[in-house]
């Protein structure tokens, strides 16, 4: 393959064991070059191993991980704690690991919308600022691909919406490759291109609103499945003055709404 194409990371029959415990189980994964790729699944389904195991940090049992020769990976871990006692601004914290030209830490700063913390205590951040430095951290390295294990932590719903149209923005302008992983498919349907969702072994894969309907991930994530993905109704109901539902005679036009965007059923119900 030439560079252009070979992948970037790429995982196949991936299996990760502690004892008589299996973690992950005949994993394929593949993150090529400007393609953003997100792990969603339930707690405990060993998301944040698999990460592990493209990072290096956890040997797989069975299975093989490819990652492309002099690949440079930027890491955002899911979070950080930091002493409250600790004087550490942002600028010391971000040179810490390595040395960094100022011209660099300003651009990159500013890149990620947090020039103004530069020089604020990394324990007075707000949850959006703190996620914004840990990913200006991880640019630093002028990655080949993006490792981001749930970067909206701590972080309010509009918040998250900036930090994921964010990251969308420098997978464009910096070609890299972004593994990502999410509890929320609703969030990431409009920002990623293969969604992998996994419970130990791989549910499902595809594109996310293929993802969105499959039977495996509406089994997993049962009566939650829609408000995270794709809004369905069934009219078989209309509402009284006062908001009571009331069951009309029959079904008729039931299922009308199915698979119908959330913002459209909503107008088409009157509900804003």
């Amino acid at each position: 393959m030439s560079s252009t194409t070979e992948p970037l990371v790429e995982t196949r029959g991936l299996t990760v064991t502690y004892g008589s415990r299996t973690v992950l189980e005949d994993i394929d994964l593949t993150v090529g070059a400007g393609e953003i790729v997100t792990l969603i699944g339930p707690n405990g389904a060993g998301k944040t191993t698999l990460v592990k195991s493209v990072l290096g940090l956890v040997k797989p049992s069975a299975g093989s991980i490819r990652r492309r020769a002099g690949l440079t990976i930027g890491y955002m871990p899911q979070r950080l704690q930091v002493e409250r006692t600790l004087p550490l601004t942002v600028r010391r914290f971000l040179t810490l690991w390595q040395r960094v030209d100022r011209a660099d830490l300003a651009q990159v700063l500013d890149e990620v919308g947090a020039s103004h913390v530069i020089d604020g205590a990394v324990q007075t951040l707000s949850g959006g600022e703190l996620q914004r430095v840990l990913l200006a951290r991880a640019l630093l390295r002028r990655p080949d691909i993006l490792v981001l294990d749930e970067p909206v932590q701590a972080v309010d719903v509009h918040g998250q919406i900036e930090l994921f149209n964010l990251i969308a923005e420098i997978r464009r302008s910096r070609g890299c490759g972004v593994l990502l992983v999410s509890h929320d498919l609703h969030l990431v349907m409009a920002r990623t291109d293969t969604v992998l969702c996994i419970n130990r072994h791989v549910c499902c894969s595809g594109h996310p609103e293929d993802v969105s309907r499959h039977p495996e991930y509406l089994a997993m994530f049962g009566r939650h499945a829609e408000a995270l993905a794709v809004y369905q109704h069934s009219h078989d109901h209309h509402h009284g003055c006062d908001g009571t539902v009331v069951t009309l005679p029959s079904a008729q036009g039931a299922g009308q709404d199915a698979a119908r965007p959330l913002s459209e059923a909503r107008r088409h119900h009157g509900h804003g």
